[in-house]
């Protein structure tokens, strides 16, 4: 095993004892024996000896290392490492015609104690001398005795707690020697760097903690105590829970210490400490099974009114014997055990052992007397000297027919089937270790799986003189051994379950979920499994039994928050208030509000946020339905209007109220009327450039149009008194040219708006919970572009206001008066009401598609209504004599014919037809019904008559009418052409 033993430099040390070597020899050979042998342990001879380390003894207290009570759980692993090892002597196909030995030591739950206890195995390995370059007198070779002591110790089984296998492991590494523990489960052992020979068939305490953390977040605890022993042990695994805790939002409460030495004075701080934190009702123990039950001691001692509820770790895991007399105080604990199986033919093992038959285990008989609370006489003499004799007093004698069974308390200890894979483990590494290095033949290679073991073979086989174990297995590196062959393991174990380590040396994890429960109608108590747990955890809420209660207690600082709310920290990490998040905000983390943002509302839950649904006006919308009958029906009434001005293109009628601008004027009724359909359309890009042409366009042609014809009117009449020279710009072809120059300053208007602000959509949101399409336009932008029509609005109601008293021949001019006031009053009432709906899109855009049809529908009823009338109901008024009305206005005083006929306006009526000369020339003029200016026409009077000298004159004549100091006088002819 030790390199540096070689023949080349020879120590000091081992020329002292090459000197005395073959004179030592017979001393062992006599049976002398060596300190290892005069200590208390169990030795048997074999061709390889395996250490064990066991707690056969608990913990002592002041100097004593060990006290005097034996602890039931490592005098059972001991007798498991027993059976394991009778059983694969016995196996044939498992290391056959090798026998392996044992000496195992008792490390009294101490680490210091079992460390002092490993220096044994160490004087075995320096015994273990190459006796090649020894020579005895009679020139013999010299060999060793083949028994537990003499022999090195090629690997060691044990500890159990972590903190001794932590000792151990560091020391036996520097000798080469591997370690298998079936029950230390500390992280910090799997670190390889400083524990390169230690591997285990346990998982470690990493998933113990997840575990653990998992069956907390199963009952919605958020805050929870811990308590855990001092060593490797407790101080890793709480600290492996606390880290998994907080990732996992579990708060801490109150986390304790139990010190190596504590008495009763510190458990009970302990207890009043958790007492302090009533909300957390859960307490974690991550402990030694002696510190689990003075803490359940300490409780029951304070008389506690609230039950506090367990969840331990497999410190506790499933022993009976921990509750005695505190059952009470545990009912209800969760405790978390490595999963395993009974190995039944264990248990037959164990139920056929008496001290008698059991002489090999010299703490047997401490067992039996503690199992069945009697003393053993002889047996004890010679076996147990140190028995007490006033404790046997106080004893009966055992009974010969004394047996372990469950009826006595005897139950399989959990932790069985792992020592039982410990050795089997060796022995399968060793199997394949021999088929390298000492089979010549036959040499499988690869690794042995154990499928199938014999019955009950755990009777003890004799060394055989004729080992088949070669030199070379016992000289072989014990830390090529561990990498090479012992991590490198897998079979199937007794109990049915797969065994193999994984790169760190650590076995499977899996775990049994217990609760310990009252038996029903029944004082007695077990543990139940309601749960597995292999990488998650499995776990049966219904069958949880509980301390005092009938549903899952709760172990929380603060309740939790309901939906939209974040906790406000007030404290301990686990306790705060709840505020509730604003309506539109969503729950960003447990802390924080977060605003969804516009256009995006949260769910009911408030875990995140949804689109909110666009709105825009609907065509199935009572506020669309309404305005668009009103614009059917205003188109319809406008083509009906178009038309009949169509059939009747050339009659008196339609000539007098001048086509070219009545068309036009026409058209722009039409394009208002089609606004509507524009505005209520869903937003798009071309949707908006027609509203801003068709509304702006729209106005601008019908109020273009009424102010050249009222301009025109106004013209004529105030500067005939002033001049008989004839008027320009009058014509047909000059109005039409006026009319479509005002428009076109409408249109440069709107190109300009469009460059300045881009059409488009936009989303508008008069409040959190709406988002509205709409076009790009702001509200004052939309104002200011009608600022031009309202010009023209304004110019032709002020023509409108000033010829309002001219004769009644010429009253067109009333009528578009009365379109301009009431389109003044139209839209002095929508302008307030346009921007005081602003948060109301549907009323709004309601109000303006109205707004504009009614300004439309004035000047179509108010203009045209008149002729529609004549031209549908009386056709035979459409004539030139009643179309022109030959009669003018004149004051009686002035008459040039016979006597007029006086007015109740102080005007008197003169038929022209006697004062004016004869003629064929036609009217210029923009009469309604019965008044006119004569328009320009080519077409001969209807009755091929003399025409009126008024305002129906020829091309080379135009109508002047002079105004004195009394009123007006009649038309006089002139000889200038006119337009």
């Amino acid at each position: 095993m030790w390199a540096a033993w070689d023949s080349n430099g020879i120590p000091v040390t081992i020329l002292v004892l090459a000197s005395t070597f073959c004179s030592y020899l017979p001393d062992v050979a006599s049976g002398g024996r060596s300190q290892a042998q005069d200590s208390v342990s169990v030795s048997l001879p074999g061709d390889i000896i395996l250490g064990g380390l066991f707690p056969v003894h608990e913990k002592g207290e002041g100097v004593s290392p060990c006290g005097p009570k034996v602890y039931n759980r490592g005098v059972q692993r001991l007798e498991a490492m027993l059976y394991a090892i009778d059983r694969v002597n016995n196996d044939t196909n498992l290391l056959p015609g090798i026998t392996i030995g044992v000496h195992i030591l008792d490390t009294c739950s101490r680490d210091t104690y079992a460390l002092n206890q490993s220096l044994q195995f160490v004087r075995a390995s320096l015994n273990n001398l190459d006796t090649s370059i020894f020579e005895c007198s009679d020139t013999s070779s010299p060999h060793l005795r083949k028994n537990a002591s003499s022999g090195p110790v090629f690997g060691v089984i044990g500890g159990s707690y972590s903190s001794v296998s932590l000792q151990v492991a560091n020391l036996l590494r520097l000798f080469h020697i591997p370690q298998i523990s079936p029950a230390s489960t500390a992280k910090t052992l799997s670190d390889k760097s400083r524990f390169d020979l230690f591997a285990r068939t346990v998982p470690p305490d990493t998933f113990q903690s997840v575990a653990l953390v998992d069956i907390i977040k199963n009952f919605n605890w958020s805050y929870v105590s811990t308590i855990h022993s001092e060593g490797s042990y407790g101080e890793y695994g709480i600290e492996a829970f606390h880290k998994e805790a907080t990732e996992r939002h579990v708060c801490i409460a109150a986390a304790e210490k139990v010190p190596s030495a504590a008495d009763d004075k510190v458990f009970d701080a302990i207890i009043s400490k958790l007492l302090k934190k009533p909300n957390a009702r859960g307490v974690v123990l991550f402990t030694r099974a002696e510190d689990a039950r003075r803490i359940l001691l300490a409780a029951k001692r304070a008389n506690l009114s609230q039950p506090l509820h367990w969840v331990a770790s497999d410190g506790w895991g499933k022993q009976q014997k921990l509750l005695e007399g505190l059952e009470d105080i545990a009912e209800g604990a969760i405790t978390v055990e490595l999963q395993s199986e009974i190995i039944e033919d264990f248990d037959r093992y164990m139920m056929q052992l008496t001290p008698r038959n059991n002489q090999r285990n010299p703490w047997f008989a401490e067992y039996w007397e503690d199992t069945f609370n009697c003393a053993l006489t002889a047996v004890s003499e010679e076996f147990k000297p140190s028995l007490n004799s006033t404790t046997d007093k106080q004893k009966v004698l055992c009974d010969d027919q004394f047996r372990l069974s469950e009826k006595v308390g005897y139950e399989q200890e959990s932790k069985t089937q792992f020592v039982v894979d410990a050795v089997y483990a060796f022995a399968h590494a060793l199997h394949n270790l021999h088929n390298d290095l000492c089979t010549q033949s036959d040499q499988n290679g690869g690794q042995q799986k154990h499928q199938q073991h014999s019955e009950s073979v755990w009777y003890r086989k004799p060394v055989d003189s004729q080992s088949q174990a070669c030199p070379d297995m016992a000289s072989y590196d014990g830390k090529d051994f561990y990498n090479n062959y012992l991590l490198n393991v897998s079979f199937i174990d007794l109990a049915g379950s797969e065994v193999k380590f994984d790169r760190q040396g650590d076995g499977l994890a899996r775990y049994d979920i217990l609760n310990y429960q009252r038996l029903d109608n029944s004082s007695g108590y077990q543990y139940k499994v309601i749960g597995k747990w292999f990488n998650s955890l499995e776990l049966n809420l219904e069958t949880v039994v509980w301390n005092k209660e009938q549903e899952l207690p709760t172990s929380a600082c603060s309740l939790p928050c309901n939906a939209g709310m974040i906790k406000k920290q007030q404290g301990d990490t686990c306790c705060w208030i709840c505020d509730s998040c604003e309506p539109y905000e969503f729950v960003y983390d447990e802390f924080t509000c977060k605003d969804c943002g516009p256009g995006l509302w949260p769910y009911p839950d408030k875990l995140s946020c949804f689109a909110l649904n666009i709105q825009y006006m609907r065509l199935n919308s009572l506020f669309a339905i309404v305005p668009m009958v009103i614009a059917v029906v205003g188109i319809t009434m406008t083509i009906i209007v178009i038309v009949l001005f169509a059939k009747n293109h050339d009659t008196p009628l339609v000539r007098a109220s001048g086509r070219e601008l009545s068309y036009t004027l026409l058209f722009g009724i039409l394009v208002c009327y089609c606004n509507t359909f524009a505005l209520i359309a869903k937003p798009t890009i071309g949707s908006c450039v027609l509203q801003r042409f068709g509304i702006g366009v729209g106005f601008s042609i019908i109020y273009s149009a009424l102010l050249t014809k009222t301009n025109r009117i106004s013209r004529i009449f105030h500067s005939a008194s002033k001049s008989a020279q004839r008027l320009k710009y009058i014509s047909p072809q000059s109005q039409v040219v006026i009319t479509t120059s005002l428009i076109a300053i409408q249109v440069l208007i709107t190109m300009i708006w469009m460059i300045v602000e881009p059409p488009g959509t936009r989303f508008y949101y008069p409040d959190r919970t709406e988002v509205i399409l709409k076009c790009k336009i702001q509200d004052m932008s939309f104002l200011f572009s009608q600022l031009y029509n309202m010009i023209l609005i304004t110019i032709c109601t002020v023509y409108a206001i000033k010829t309002r008293k001219i004769p009644e021949n010429f009253n067109e001019s009333k009528f578009i008066g009365f379109t301009m006031y009431t389109t003044c009053i139209i839209w002095l009432a929508f302008v307030p009401i346009y921007f005081g709906t602003g948060n109301s899109y549907e009323i709004q855009i309601t109000t303006l598609c109205i707004s504009i049809s009614l300004s439309a529908s004035v000047a179509l009823v108010c203009l045209y209504s008149p002729k529609v009338y004549i031209l549908v109901f009386h056709p035979d008024k459409n004539v030139r004599k009643l179309t022109m009305n030959s009669t003018v206005y004149r004051r009686s005083a002035t008459t040039a014919g016979g006597q007029g006929i006086p007015t109740s306006s102080g005007y008197s009526r003169t038929p022209l037809g006697t004062a004016a000369g004869a003629g064929t020339g036609t009217g210029t003029g923009t009469g309604v019904g019965a008044s006119t200016i004569a328009a320009s026409s080519d077409r001969p009077s209807q009755n091929g008559s003399q025409s009126s000298p008024s305002p129906d004159l020829d091309h080379n004549q135009t109508a002047v009418i002079h105004k004195d100091e009394g009123g007006w006088q009649e038309p006089q002819a002139t000889t200038d052409k006119c337009e």
